[in-house]
């Protein structure tokens, strides 16, 4: 399949281009875009030449016309902006005969309704969809129109025309954030979901509604205000140690993904804080509210720690350099009135291998190198709460 993108070099073309590479050159081989093989991508700009534009026009067997103009220095380039080379578009297309699809990116603006009454930028998507209805109607041709609300995710421009984009790099730089309205909602448009769609429109398997226009989904309702708090609570995270809300489709994991990536260059690394003594060190590394905590561990040579255990947290050591031994038992006496068995495992860096800290048994890790210190990765069902610890001595 021959794939002309306008707009190419903007945030939804860059997106778009990257995955259509990525099918095209065996990177992403998930079955579902195999019948886009073999796959041409042409990434048409400002800085492409007409003669291109003609040849691509000739050959494409799907259009995606992702180009417009969002701030330009007077209003009244709105209209020339996002109609004149959309109407050069269609006119080239007309002349070589095509019948291929064609997908325009307008905007929730085009509706003219509500806060979005009098929008010149809104009048010009409008009209730009009247262009790509009379051409579909005039040529047979298939049209595909989406009405974007606010997309935001990585490679999209600061203080440009995307408030999330511009709240992400100000969070990530430590410079001031300014709302007006703390109480402005948005619906937002996550671009991996947006992508997602296109090529599924790339497939024939748009998601069109009654109205006659497609739609790209989901989407998510959030105000100002509530963006700019969990923006400031991913930079506060890496104090906290705290892990955002990760759950499949949720607004914070699109969000706190989308922030990450407006992070500087030099500014992707941060220590921990390890508590240290004689025996070694212990640093928590990530903490949850519902998926536990998780730890890293030094074990100086020969030294054991633990010898405690817990009425309801849970744990697993998993030791990643060095040799251990782990041994448990279960608190209590057996029915003959003896302390019940003692279980030992040997592990190693060398095999990896989880032992599970299991309620009600007092558990410890002991170093069995004499010159190299144990280094274990150490999960908890729960964060460690110092009100509430669950922990109590009892060698093993």
């Amino acid at each position: 399949m021959r794939v002309l993108v306008t707009g190419a070099k903007g945030f939804v073309g860059r997106n778009l281009c990257e995955s259509l590479k990525a099918i095209r050159d065996g990177k992403d081989r998930r079955p579902r875009y195999a019948p886009l093989l073999p796959l041409e991508v042409w990434e048409h700009d400002r800085d492409s030449s007409p003669e291109d534009l003609e040849v691509w026009c000739a050959e494409a067997d799907f259009v995606f016309n992702l180009a417009g103009v969002n701030r330009p220095e007077d209003p009244a380039e709105f209209m020339e902006g996002n109609c004149g080379f959309a109407s050069e578009l269609l006119d080239a297309l007309e002349r070589h005969g095509s019948k291929c699809p064609v997908m325009l990116a307008s905007s929730a603006q085009a509706s003219l309704e509500g806060r979005y009454a009098g929008s010149a930028y809104g009048e010009s998507k409008l009209a730009g969809e009247g262009l790509f209805r009379a051409y579909s109607e005039r040529t047979g041709a298939p049209v595909l129109i989406y009405r974007f609300p606010n997309v935001y995710g990585k490679w999209c421009r600061p203080n440009y025309n995307s408030a999330v984009a511009t709240f992400c790099c100000n969070v990530a730089r430590g410079l001031p954030v300014r709302v007006d309205d703390p109480s402005t909602e948005l619906e937002l448009l996550h671009i991996d979901d947006l992508v997602d769609e296109m090529l599924g429109a790339l497939l024939g398997d748009e998601s069109r509604g009654p109205d006659g226009l497609c739609h790209a989904g989901p989407t998510d309702r959030a105000t100002l205000g509530e963006i700019v708090s969990l923006l400031e609570s991913f930079r506060d995270s890496r104090g906290t140690l705290e892990v955002p809300d990760q759950s499949e489709g949720s607004f914070p994991k699109k969000l706190h993904s989308t922030y990450l990536s407006y992070l500087p260059g030099d500014g992707l690394a941060y220590p921990l804080d390890p508590r240290r003594d004689e025996r070694g060190s212990f640093a928590e590394f990530l903490r949850t509210p519902d998926r536990g905590q998780v730890s890293v561990n030094v074990s100086r040579p020969g030294v054991a720690k633990g010898n405690h255990w817990h009425h309801t947290k849970w744990e697993k050591f998993l030791v990643v350099s060095g040799e251990a031994s782990i041994r448990l038992r279960r608190v209590g006496l057996d029915e003959c009135g003896e302390p019940f068995p003692v279980a030992e495992y040997r592990v190693s860096g060398d095999r990896l291998e989880v032992v599970e800290m299991a309620p009600g048994f007092t558990h410890c890790i002991e170093n069995l190198s004499g010159s190299e210190d144990l280094v274990t990765l150490m999960w908890a069902n729960e964060p460690f709460d110092p009100e509430d610890p669950d922990t109590f001595y009892e060698e093993v």
